[in-house]
């Protein structure tokens, strides 16, 4: 693998130390277009394989077989992406995948929102979150301390890598196709920053 040469102005200023931390890129709203910059100011970041399957394409010359994975990233702190790749090569569809997974990159905004533990750590998710990808509509809710995930296994690892350790999870539509799944949650995941705390939640 060669040395990496830039390709955009963000890439640029990561490499030249610019900007030193992922925090920075999203505070000036930049947008990753390359997955080594994600390399660089994330370098412990956790890829896992959810999904690999067979997907056929009628062409002229027949019937074209391609892999389709499906790859989960995240730091288990606080930032977590997804990415699918195709290929004619079960490693190469992967290795897309993970490429496409660390250019969609997001934060994930952490805490302790339920009442039964009020203990101020971030291991689960401050208030309730949805998010919706094809058929299938997820809600993650805040769960006290120790629960751990309740959800599906798919869920379950988008979850951890996201730096999720309790919560509990509600699934609604056709929650067969891990596509569907794994975009809910990552949706859903999103939507944590977006939260606005009441001022009586606040701490001085």
């Amino acid at each position: 693998m060669g040395e990496w040469v830039p390709r955009t102005n963000l890439g640029r200023m990561v490499l030249e130390g610019k900007i030193n931390s992922i925090e920075q890129v999203f505070q000036m709203h930049g947008k990753i277009l390359e997955p080594e910059i994600v390399d660089k100011l994330l370098p412990n970041l956790e890829q896992e394989v959810i999904d690999v399957k067979l997907v056929q394409r009628q062409t002229d010359a027949g019937e074209k077989t391609r892999f389709k994975a499906l790859v989960v990233v995240g730091n288990r702190d606080g930032y977590i992406g997804i990415g699918t790749g195709k290929s004619s090569q079960v490693v190469l569809a992967i290795e897309k995948a993970i490429r496409n997974a660390k250019m969609s990159i997001v934060p994930v905004k952490r805490g302790c929102g339920s009442w039964e533990c009020a203990c101020g750590e971030p291991h689960s998710v401050l208030v309730k979150s949805e998010g919706k990808y094809g058929s299938v509509r997820i809600e993650l809710l805040p769960a006290p301390r120790g629960l751990g995930l309740v959800a599906g296994e798919s869920q379950k690892i988008v979850l951890a890598l996201a730096g999720i350790r309790d919560c509990w999870t509600k699934s609604f539509g056709e929650t067969r196709t891990s596509l569907s799944v794994v975009g809910a949650t990552y949706e859903a995941l999103k939507e944590t920053t977006k939260v606005v705390l009441p001022d009586l939640w606040r701490t001085v």
